[in-house]
Protein backbone atom coordinates (compact mmCIF):
# COMPACT_ATOMS: atom_id res chain seq x y z
CA UNK A 1 0.00 0.00 0.00
CA UNK A 2 1.20 3.51 -0.86
CA UNK A 3 0.07 6.76 0.66
CA UNK A 4 -0.05 9.55 -1.96
CA UNK A 5 -0.03 13.31 -1.44
CA UNK A 6 -1.56 15.14 -4.42
CA UNK A 7 -1.47 18.83 -5.25
CA UNK A 8 -1.64 21.20 -8.19
CA UNK A 9 -1.29 24.85 -9.04
CA UNK A 10 1.20 25.81 -6.34
CA UNK A 11 2.51 28.61 -8.56
CA UNK A 12 5.81 28.71 -6.63
CA UNK A 13 4.27 28.69 -3.14
CA UNK A 14 4.04 25.81 -0.65
CA UNK A 15 2.07 26.35 2.54
CA UNK A 16 4.15 24.92 5.42
CA UNK A 17 1.04 23.12 6.71
CA UNK A 18 1.08 20.94 3.59
CA UNK A 19 4.27 19.31 4.85
CA UNK A 20 2.38 18.20 7.95
CA UNK A 21 -0.57 16.96 5.88
CA UNK A 22 1.81 14.99 3.64
CA UNK A 23 4.08 13.78 6.47
CA UNK A 24 3.00 10.12 6.25
CA UNK A 25 2.87 9.99 2.45
CA UNK A 26 5.21 7.77 0.49
CA UNK A 27 5.13 9.94 -2.65
CA UNK A 28 3.98 13.39 -3.72
CA UNK A 29 2.27 13.92 -7.07
CA UNK A 30 1.96 17.40 -8.60
CA UNK A 31 -0.51 18.02 -11.43
CA UNK A 32 1.24 21.06 -12.90
CA UNK A 33 1.74 24.80 -12.52
CA UNK A 34 4.53 24.08 -10.09
CA UNK A 35 5.85 27.60 -10.53
CA UNK A 36 9.60 27.08 -10.49
CA UNK A 37 12.32 24.50 -9.93
CA UNK A 38 12.96 25.70 -6.37
CA UNK A 39 9.43 24.62 -5.43
CA UNK A 40 9.84 21.27 -7.17
CA UNK A 41 13.21 20.72 -5.48
CA UNK A 42 11.77 21.48 -2.02
CA UNK A 43 8.96 19.00 -2.57
CA UNK A 44 11.31 16.35 -3.96
CA UNK A 45 13.66 16.76 -0.99
CA UNK A 46 10.71 16.14 1.33
CA UNK A 47 9.21 13.10 -0.47
CA UNK A 48 9.78 11.48 -3.87
CA UNK A 49 8.00 13.70 -6.42
CA UNK A 50 6.16 12.78 -9.62
CA UNK A 51 5.07 15.86 -11.53
CA UNK A 52 3.95 17.27 -14.85
CA UNK A 53 4.44 20.78 -16.13
CA UNK A 54 1.57 23.23 -16.42
CA UNK A 55 0.80 26.17 -18.64
CA UNK A 56 2.55 28.74 -16.40
CA UNK A 57 5.71 26.68 -15.94
CA UNK A 58 8.89 27.96 -17.57
CA UNK A 59 11.47 26.09 -19.59
CA UNK A 60 13.41 24.68 -16.61
CA UNK A 61 10.32 22.98 -15.18
CA UNK A 62 9.32 21.84 -18.69
CA UNK A 63 12.76 20.31 -19.22
CA UNK A 64 12.51 18.44 -15.91
CA UNK A 65 8.91 17.21 -16.01
CA UNK A 66 6.73 15.93 -18.88
CA UNK A 67 3.36 17.14 -20.15
CA UNK A 68 1.82 13.83 -19.11
CA UNK A 69 2.87 10.93 -16.91
CA UNK A 70 1.39 7.49 -17.16
CA UNK A 71 2.56 4.82 -14.76
CA UNK A 72 1.43 2.05 -12.45
CA UNK A 73 1.28 2.61 -8.71
CA UNK A 74 0.79 -0.75 -7.10
CA UNK A 75 -1.64 -2.34 -9.61
CA UNK A 76 -3.36 0.95 -10.47
CA UNK A 77 -2.90 2.55 -13.90
CA UNK A 78 -2.47 6.32 -13.37
CA UNK A 79 -2.49 9.20 -15.87
CA UNK A 80 -1.52 12.72 -14.75
CA UNK A 81 -1.58 15.89 -16.83
CA UNK A 82 -2.24 19.56 -16.10
CA UNK A 83 -5.05 20.54 -18.46
CA UNK A 84 -7.41 17.60 -18.73
CA UNK A 85 -10.98 18.64 -18.02
CA UNK A 86 -13.41 16.44 -16.13
CA UNK A 87 -16.01 13.75 -16.90
CA UNK A 88 -18.20 14.83 -19.80
CA UNK A 89 -15.88 17.78 -20.51
CA UNK A 90 -12.43 16.30 -21.15
CA UNK A 91 -9.82 18.16 -23.17
CA UNK A 92 -9.67 16.69 -26.70
CA UNK A 93 -6.25 15.00 -26.43
CA UNK A 94 -7.29 13.38 -23.14
CA UNK A 95 -10.63 12.31 -24.57
CA UNK A 96 -8.86 10.27 -27.27
CA UNK A 97 -6.69 8.53 -24.64
CA UNK A 98 -9.72 7.74 -22.51
CA UNK A 99 -11.57 6.29 -25.49
CA UNK A 100 -8.71 4.01 -26.55
CA UNK A 101 -6.97 3.11 -23.28
CA UNK A 102 -8.45 4.64 -20.12
CA UNK A 103 -6.43 4.57 -16.88
CA UNK A 104 -8.02 3.59 -13.58
CA UNK A 105 -7.05 6.97 -12.04
CA UNK A 106 -7.00 10.21 -14.05
CA UNK A 107 -5.52 13.29 -12.36
CA UNK A 108 -5.32 16.85 -13.64
CA UNK A 109 -5.15 20.39 -12.29
CA UNK A 110 -5.53 23.81 -13.96
CA UNK A 111 -9.10 24.70 -12.92
CA UNK A 112 -8.18 25.54 -9.29
CA UNK A 113 -11.40 23.67 -8.39
CA UNK A 114 -11.25 20.54 -6.24
CA UNK A 115 -13.16 17.70 -7.91
CA UNK A 116 -13.35 13.99 -7.18
CA UNK A 117 -15.68 12.27 -9.63
CA UNK A 118 -16.14 8.65 -10.62
CA UNK A 119 -16.52 8.55 -14.41
CA UNK A 120 -18.90 5.67 -15.11
CA UNK A 121 -18.48 5.98 -18.89
CA UNK A 122 -14.72 5.33 -18.73
CA UNK A 123 -14.72 3.37 -15.44
CA UNK A 124 -12.12 5.62 -13.83
CA UNK A 125 -11.71 7.91 -10.86
CA UNK A 126 -11.03 11.54 -11.78
CA UNK A 127 -9.27 13.74 -9.22
CA UNK A 128 -8.43 17.41 -9.52
CA UNK A 129 -6.85 18.49 -6.21
CA UNK A 130 -7.71 22.16 -6.77
CA UNK A 131 -5.03 24.78 -6.12
CA UNK A 132 -2.54 24.59 -3.25
CA UNK A 133 -0.88 27.95 -3.96
CA UNK A 134 -1.83 31.56 -3.36
CA UNK A 135 -2.13 32.66 -7.01
CA UNK A 136 -5.45 32.48 -8.86
CA UNK A 137 -9.13 33.11 -8.35
CA UNK A 138 -9.70 30.47 -5.66
CA UNK A 139 -10.42 31.54 -2.08
CA UNK A 140 -9.51 28.23 -0.47
CA UNK A 141 -6.27 26.31 -1.01
CA UNK A 142 -6.78 22.56 -1.36
CA UNK A 143 -4.81 19.33 -1.70
CA UNK A 144 -5.65 15.66 -1.19
CA UNK A 145 -4.07 12.51 0.11
CA UNK A 146 -5.20 8.96 -0.46
CA UNK A 147 -4.02 5.37 -0.41
CA UNK A 148 -3.49 2.98 -3.28
CA UNK A 149 -3.65 -0.63 -2.17
CA UNK A 150 -3.19 -2.90 -5.15
CA UNK A 151 -5.97 -1.80 -7.48
CA UNK A 152 -8.00 -0.05 -4.76
CA UNK A 153 -7.98 3.73 -4.32
CA UNK A 154 -9.20 4.57 -0.82
CA UNK A 155 -8.98 6.75 2.28
CA UNK A 156 -9.16 10.04 0.37
CA UNK A 157 -8.74 13.07 2.63
CA UNK A 158 -8.92 16.75 1.76
CA UNK A 159 -6.70 19.54 3.09
CA UNK A 160 -8.01 23.07 2.85
CA UNK A 161 -6.83 26.42 4.07
CA UNK A 162 -7.69 30.04 3.49
CA UNK A 163 -5.54 31.83 0.96
CA UNK A 164 -2.92 34.23 2.13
Amino acid sequence: MKQIGLMSDTHGYIDDRLYTFFENCDELWHAGDIGNMETANHLDAFKPLRAVFGNIDGHLVRMSYPLQQRFNCEQTDVLITHIGGYPGHYESSIRSILLSNPPKLFICGHSHILKVIFDKKHNLLHINPGAAGNTGFHNVKTAVRFSIDGSAIKNLEIWESSRG
